[in-house]
């Protein structure tokens, strides 16, 4: 009850007064100033018109500020004599992102965001100036995508830097950017981005509707919040969207017919929808010969579906070597362990995350010295003290490679949670344990679907030529059809 109450007033409407004092003794109880250090009001007089500034210190350009206060100095009276509102709009406030509004509350939900308000004695709506400015860093290439060739800018904590990335590769006429905002208190911006004339437009409008009804207070995780408002299955573990943080693969997918979903303070871009192979592809596999990037994607492959099956299979024929023929008896254990092989699965797999952990919280200075620890502690001496045998080292290895070859990180978590399902199905029922874990699995897959679009698509339901160019890395010249799966308005690019 008290929060509907609370979002009922929120949504109530304060007409701005004709008298400045009012107005004054509004704002400054909403914005809370002489409770917040950083909330800044200050009182003006220009052409003998008394004027109220009220702004957060930190989020203003001051160098704007001090120009416009200085055009203003210099207004006389007689000049805002007749219209003062659009006197001060179209003449003597010289600044592009400038607009106007007859809601204090609007007003007080501007301010918290960064823009400065200017309340003008006798003027029932007040000015708005977006003269804000965020502390940011420089577009540096993000640390998990990088490419031997290609672009080196990346994705930051603020939104409209996004937008322009994504913008100086994507001039097309017809693209979008729709702004949001969510979250009762937190009031985040959003905006969704797509090419008007390329993406399906119901799939957008159901885009809307779901993020319309997010009704939280905050989004303390930004993107990582919307997504488990929008995907719709909570305990999958499998990722429906895909995060990027290169302004290159958003452009890709606009032009393929994907939304994308931007989220201030997040450096990632949320690609939607997306399907299990999309998880798959990498920029570096676009920036060879068609040849060599076919190749890579082979190798990755290899890499991912050897981190899901490898261990388990081989955990299999350890306990049925009768399945194994005579040539390769050379695969199972040579020396018994003191340790039973699903324990020693188990705690290497809970050392490789606490492993992972720990270099996150490493300073980089340190990161050298961890990883020589981690390699005597878990190589050499866990194997002489009889804690792991040889194979399970060096098969876990080949599973830790492919998980860090997987591109998503998303989906690579997800993948080692069904390996250990795996391990403890064929722990518990052998061969009949493995085979139904592995059908289980594939089921579990073709049953997701990320805003309607079928997860394995175009394996389950299949498509020929979708999937042709889901396993090779087809010629450019060749790619002049979007997928259909997307149901774009031009299909033929």
């Amino acid at each position: 009850m008290e929060k509907a109450e609370e979002k009922e007033k929120a949504m109530d409407k304060e007409k701005v007064k004709t008298s400045i004092e009012k107005n004054v003794a509004y704002l400054r109880e909403e914005l809370g100033v002489g409770k917040s250090f950083d909330v800044i009001h200050l009182d003006v007089e220009y052409a003998e018109k008394k004027i109220a500034l009220f702004l957060v210190d930190g989020l203003v350009k001051d160098d704007i500020l001090h120009l416009l206060m200085k055009f203003l100095a210099n207004v006389k009276k007689e000049e805002l004599e007749k219209d003062v509102l659009k006197s001060l709009l179209k003449t003597y406030i010289p600044y592009v992102e400038i607009d106007t509004t007859d809601d204090l509350n609007k007003v007080v939900d501007t301010v918290l965001s960064g823009p400065t308000a200017f309340v003008v004695d006798g003027i029932d709506e007040v000015i708005l100036i977006d003269a804000r400015t965020y502390p940011v860093r420089g577009p540096e290439e993000p640390d998990t995508e990088r490419v031997v060739r290609g672009s080196r800018d990346g994705f930051v904590e603020t939104i409209v830097f996004n937008t322009a990335l994504t913008r100086r590769r994507v001039r097309d006429r017809t693209l979008r950017m729709e702004f949001m905002q969510l979250g009762r208190r937190s009031k985040t911006d959003i905006v969704i981005s797509y090419i008007e004339d390329i993406a399906d437009l119901s799939m957008i409008k159901e885009l809307k509707e779901k993020l319309s009804k997010i009704d939280t207070d905050g989004l303390p995780m930004a993107d990582k919040t919307i997504e488990e408002y929008i995907s719709g299955s909570f305990w999958n573990p499998f990722p429906v969207v895909r995060y990027t943080e290169r302004p290159d693969t958003v452009a890709t997918h606009l032009f393929e017919g994907h939304v994308i979903i931007f989220v201030d303070g997040s450096p990632s871009a949320m690609i939607t929808p997306v399907t299990f192979w999309h998880h798959l592809q990498h920029a570096e596999e676009y920036r060879n010969k068609p040849l060599t990037g076919t190749y890579l994607k082979f190798v990755r492959y290899m890499a991912v579906f050897a981190s899901i099956f490898l261990m388990p299979l081989w955990f299999l024929f350890n306990l049925e070597p009768d399945l194994l023929p005579n040539q390769f008896d050379f695969i199972g254990p040579n020396t018994e362990g003191q340790v039973p092989l699903l324990v020693q699965f188990l705690l290497i797999e809970v050392g490789l995350d606490m492993l992972r952990m720990a270099a996150i919280h490493t300073p980089t200075s340190l990161a050298t010295a961890l990883g020589l620890v981690a390699a005597l502690m878990i190589g050499q001496v866990a194997v002489e003290v009889g804690l792991f045998t040889n194979e399970v080292i060096l098969y876990f290895s080949i599973a830790a490679i492919g998980t860090f070859a997987t591109p998503s990180y998303e989906l690579s978590l997800a993948n080692r949670l069904i390996r250990i399902a795996l391990l403890l199905s064929t722990a518990l029922f052998h061969t009949y344990g493995y085979v139904i874990g592995v059908v289980l699995f594939i089921i579990m897959l073709a049953r997701i679907q990320s805003f309607g679009v079928p997860y394995l698509w175009p394996l389950i339901p299949f498509n020929p030529r979708a999937f042709r160019d889901a396993l090779i890395r087809a010629p450019i010249p060749l790619k002049n059809r979007r997928p259909r799966i997307l149901n774009p308005q031009d299909p033929d690019r």
